[in-house]
């Protein structure tokens, strides 16, 4: 099974739609809020969410559901 992180961040609508659609496909992500973490505000602060899939990121912003799909697999 490939470990995926959601990067996130509290007030975001894409991140919550970006989770949604991991559950969708049957992924439970290990799910990061940036805001705890000065280095990932600096390196995420106007891309998330960010899905981190076996430790690359994939995607960030709005997520293509069929690449994601695609990328884990199903």
């Amino acid at each position: 099974m490939k470990r995926v992180v959601l990067y996130t961040r509290e007030g975001c609508h894409l991140c919550e739609d970006a989770l949604a659609l991991l559950a969708q496909l049957g992924v439970r992500p290990e799910v990061v809020d940036i805001d705890t973490d000065p280095g990932l505000v600096e390196q995420f602060h106007l891309w998330v969410p960010v899905i981190a899939i076996d430790g690359k990121v994939r995607f960030r912003g709005q997520i293509n559901e069929t690449l994601l799909a695609r990328e884990l697999g199903r």
